[in-house]
């Protein structure tokens, strides 16, 4: 199916606003949360707040399904279901195996050249789901800045204060570099590489398959006919 710019445009204002609205109310929560010293199950302050079940990271799959029907609905679906699925399977293929080369191999000499190496490889991972459904990948991505924009400024004044959460914890193997130093590396450059090619990455993939499974069901009564 051709994919529209002007209409992708549009589509991409109105489909992200309620979504990212919702991204941010979560953020919000997460960082009450943890100031507050809420269940570390549900709010977990550790480095990464791996696992934390209110996090924002979970919301890459769902809306990347609501967007991909959304647009498929609107006559802006990919031109093959398969290479958008497989596209985004090539994608994962980079982010984790790269993750694991980059902690095996890099980390053990240097901490910034591995954030530098998964910025990297997680970003590229994101940008390969453009070449087979445009349209989504337009949506993923400012989705992803506007639901990671927030989370780095949040990032700038928890560092600031040393607020004591996920957001101002300093991973193993990191130095402090200071207020300035601490955010551009582990603020500014990962939320807005490494977590948008994520959110791209992951919502194409889960949108690539919410779109196949509509397909696959709206032909269904089609052939019983």
């Amino acid at each position: 199916m051709a994919n529209q710019t002007p209409n992708t445009r549009l589509c991409a204002g109105s489909l992200i606003l309620i979504p990212a609205l919702i991204t941010l109310a979560i953020t919000i929560l997460r960082l009450v949360g943890e100031l507050q010293h809420w269940s570390k199950a549900w709010f977990n302050p550790e480095a990464g707040g791996p696992w934390s079940i209110v996090g924002i990271t979970w919301l890459a799959a769902i809306f990347g399904i609501y967007f991909a029907i959304r647009l498929l609905r609107g006559g802006e679906g990919p031109a093959s279901s398969w290479r958008a699925i497989g596209v985004a399977l090539l994608g994962g293929v980079v982010m984790f195996p790269g993750q694991i080369i980059g902690r095996k191999f890099i980390f053990p000499y240097s901490f910034k050249a591995t954030l530098i190496f998964l910025c990297a490889a997680w970003a590229l991972a994101g940008l390969l789901q453009s070449a087979a459904w445009p349209s989504l990948f337009k949506v993923l991505l400012a989705y992803g800045y506007a639901a990671r924009v927030p989370v780095a400024f949040v990032m700038f004044l928890a560092f600031r204060g040393q607020w004591g959460t996920h957001y101002d914890a300093l991973p193993p193997g990191w130095h402090s570099e200071g207020l300035w130093g601490d955010f551009v590396w582990l603020g500014f450059f990962p939320q807005l590489t490494f977590w948008v090619g994520f959110t791209i990455a992951a919502g194409s993939l889960f949108g690539a398959l919410g779109a196949a499974t509509a397909r696959l069901f709206k032909r269904s009564p089609e052939a019983s006919a």
